[in-house]
């Protein structure tokens, strides 16, 4: 007798096809990049406060609003701090680990493992500040790691891994340059203004197209495809790279390490996954129910950073940092 959805029984088989023991190797060496990931936002964070803490009084003795953001000299003064170098290292490190736990185990396995970061971040982040996680911080944590989970399954599952054509690059490229200049002109406009929430949010969607760009370019070049398409898609992974990099150290700044790890590891993959699903159509043979599923599992995955963002003790403790 034939199952009854067809679509469920496709999705047995491939939970057991990718829990098989070669596999399942990737597992524990996407956690050590979780908690790799976790521990160089913490220390990347106490980077960034120490060298915020040396700004000088304005002409008023006021100490300059956070919302600011970081001055460009107070980046180039990152390098020479320690800890800042040390949660650098890490970070890469980390990298490193998902893109080799990609070799054994499948997206479906290795990808909602990163949202481990955000619970690690916020258990360590609490230790070292003695910050209390309250129950209104823990169900915030929860509704973001368990929205991101169930989007990302859904998407491995549903989508097809479509070819990028010059035609859906050129269109993701100029989607880019559009986020780009909003977010600048925002950025000029409202800098003084700014919430941490801002930050995250801008550097998740930066990140997302670097995913999808550094993909690009990393194939382009592997096949010798050195052309203007391929420079120009380097050029906007610089752009996208330098942008996001730069809001997350405000970020840190402005806001507790877990809520940055937070918005990254919702807004990246959900920005990343909409591009697959909006531009190249890698849902187009998704069944009815995939795209509300997106929606819903994103609106939550997204309720649950603000939620953070609104509860979190070191803001709600820090009124001049939550403006």
């Amino acid at each position: 007798m034939p199952p009854a959805d067809p679509q469920l029984a496709t999705v047995a088989v491939h939970l057991v096809v990718s829990l098989n023991t070669a596999q399942a190797v990737g597992i524990p060496i996407a956690l050590v990049g979780a908690v790799f990931l976790s521990l160089g936002a913490q220390f990347q964070s106490r980077g960034v406060r120490k060298v915020e803490k040396r700004r000088t009084l304005d002409a008023e003795g006021l100490l300059r609003e956070h919302a600011e953001g970081l001055r460009f000299g107070e980046l180039a003064g990152l390098i020479r701090r320690p800890s800042w170098v040390i949660g650098t290292v890490m970070l890469g490190l980390a990298i490193v680990l998902q893109l080799t736990s990609l070799r054994f185990a499948p997206l479906i396995v290795v990808q909602p493992l990163g949202a481990i970061a955000l619970v690690v971040t916020a258990v360590l982040n609490s230790r070292v500040t003695h910050t209390h996680l309250n129950r209104l911080v823990v169900r915030s944590i929860a509704l973001c790691v368990g929205g991101v989970a169930v989007f990302v399954t859904i998407a491995a599952f549903v989508a097809t891994d479509a070819p990028i054509s010059d035609t859906d690059l050129v269109v993701i490229i100029l989607l880019l340059a559009g986020v780009l200049v909003l977010f600048g002109v925002l950025y000029a406009i409202y800098r003084k203004r700014m919430t941490p929430i801002a930050y995250i949010i801008g550097a998740g969607v930066l990140y997302g197209f670097v995913a999808t760009i550094a993909k690009t370019v990393i194939n382009r070049v592997l096949q010798s495809q050195f052309d203007l398409l391929t420079t120009v898609c380097l050029l906007g992974l610089l752009a996208a790279g330098g942008g996001g990099l730069y809001l997350v150290q405000t970020a840190y700044s402005v806001g507790p390490p877990d809520l940055v790890i937070a918005g990254l590891t919702v807004v990246d993959p959900l920005v990343a996954v909409g591009i697959g699903v909006v531009v190249l159509g890698e849902a187009s043979q998704a069944p009815w129910w995939a795209p509300i599923a997106f929606v819903l599992t994103g609106i939550v995955a997204v309720f649950g950073v603000f939620q953070l963002a609104r509860h979190h003790p070191q803001l709600t403790q820090e009124p001049d940092a939550a403006r």
